[in-house]
């Protein structure tokens, strides 16, 4: 751990000095990569140096109280040395996070889709709530959600939803979010009162790169036709959908909410590179099974991720069994007790799995 720290320090130092270097600012691309990776590694290296005060702390504190008569003032070294090991503890653990191997993905934007499950026109309208409480998320932290696709319900619901956020480390905090959300209510049709589940699912896609995925034309095949829905009286007089089949794979995508067809096929064919990639990517958390299982959730749509239950007012999270009572929060984008936690349980999860490889 200390070799690698001590590299990080050595190559922070290397950044500020080419930063400063006149030269450098003539290369904006340079420049610009430079500055990221001082934001990277400066936080890193700060508590590396807290954590080196700590040991010395802690070694002064015992060297001064081995060697002092006076009971009371031994007394405040003590607790002076006690305080320094256990900040010392706790920076190292916070260390061994930071050492972690970062998902290539977390700064990425992503592309969302939402599907009504089980239970018909209830789960239809369970599915438009999730889509706005991501929508609202998003709006809280300054991101922009964009709607590309939709496929409403006659109720105000949506059979199926595929929207993209954009903005700063969007996949590092919703990549928790991927499985099948459940929801137990009453429905407004239902006239004896009964509680019924319903479920919607959810899948977050980081959004690829061209580099990331090269698609042969002849892979497949390009189809236009009507749009329907909301977005003004020329949406449905012309072929401004996009639909695109690719043969090897069978995804289907489909995008229908840009005014032309030319934007509607750029935005297509870049939630079916998103999607290519994905599947690349889980097929590289099924060989290295050891990550897949270290996990906190696989992503996999099939699996029950979180209850919403309206007649207790609560939400729970089956993975880490956390129980929150502020549904109607929630339901208004306030997730993060939730995704703070996943994270927290997902570091701690890879920390134990590389100390045991260790």
């Amino acid at each position: 751990m200390f070799e690698q720290l001590e590299t990080t320090v050595m190559r922070l130092k290397e950044v500020l000095n080419e930063l400063s270097e006149p030269n450098t600012a003539s290369n904006p691309t340079r420049f610009q990569n430079l500055m990221k990776e001082q934001a990277e590694l400066t936080p890193m290296v700060e508590l590396y140096h807290k954590y080196q005060t700590c040991i010395q702390d802690e070694a002064d504190a015992l060297e001064m109280m081995e060697g002092e008569a006076d009971p009371d003032m031994k007394e405040l070294l003590k607790e002076e040395y006690q305080n320094a090991k256990e900040n010392k503890v706790k920076l190292e653990e916070e260390l061994k996070i930071m050492l972690l191997p970062k998902d290539i993905n977390d700064d990425r934007d992503v592309f969302v889709e939402i599907r009504g499950g089980a239970g018909g026109d209830e789960a239809a309208l369970f599915a438009a709530e999730l889509y706005r409480m991501y929508a609202k998320y998003a709006e809280g932290r300054g991101w922009q959600t964009e709607m590309l696709d939709l496929n409403e319900s006659g109720i105000g619901g949506f059979k199926e939803a595929t929207f993209s956020i954009k903005g700063k480390g969007v996949y590092a905090k919703l990549k928790y979010e991927s499985g099948t959300h459940r929801v137990q209510r009453v429905p407004e049709t239902e006239s004896g009162g009964r509680i019924h589940t319903s479920t919607a699912t959810v899948a977050i896609m980081p959004e690829a790169m061209d580099a990331d995925v090269v698609i042969d034309p002849k892979d497949y095949r390009i189809d236009v036709f009507r749009a329907s829905g909301a977005g003004g009286q020329h949406i449905n007089k012309t072929s401004s959908a996009v639909r695109i089949t690719h043969f090897p794979s069978g995804i289907v995508v489909s995008c229908q909410n840009e005014r032309s067809q030319f934007q509607n096929r750029d935005k297509a064919m870049e939630i079916l590179k998103t999607k290519l990639y994905e599947m690349q990517q889980k097929a590289l958390d099924d060989e290295r099974a050891d990550l897949r299982r270290s996990q906190v959730g696989t992503g996999d749509r099939s699996e029950k991720i979180r209850t919403y239950n309206f007649p207790q007012g609560r939400v729970t999270d089956h993975r880490i069994k956390l129980t929150s009572h502020n549904l109607t929060g929630v339901l208004n984008g306030d997730l993060d007790e939730f995704i703070d936690a996943l994270t927290a349980a997902d570091q701690m999860a890879k920390l134990s799995k590389s100390e045991e490889n260790f």
